[in-house]
């Protein structure tokens, strides 16, 4: 079986304390960004938008 790339990119971490966390993926297909938070045993993950509403997208490299 072939190796799989990795979709997704991690591309910021900001650590506030112990076990508490914001990073920032970038979906490396369709240039989508996500903030993923989490702080101790919890967690979530969105979308990020702009100031219109619309996901922040990044340029995807080919």
């Amino acid at each position: 079986m072939a190796k799989q790339e990795n979709r997704f990119e991690k591309v910021y971490v900001q650590k506030d304390g112990v076990g508490c966390a914001v990073e920032i993926w970038v979906d490396k297909v369709t240039g989508v960004n996500y903030v993923y938070h989490r702080d101790g045993y919890s967690g979530g993950l969105t979308v990020m938008l702009d100031a219109d509403g619309k996901p922040v997208v990044s340029k995807v490299q080919q």
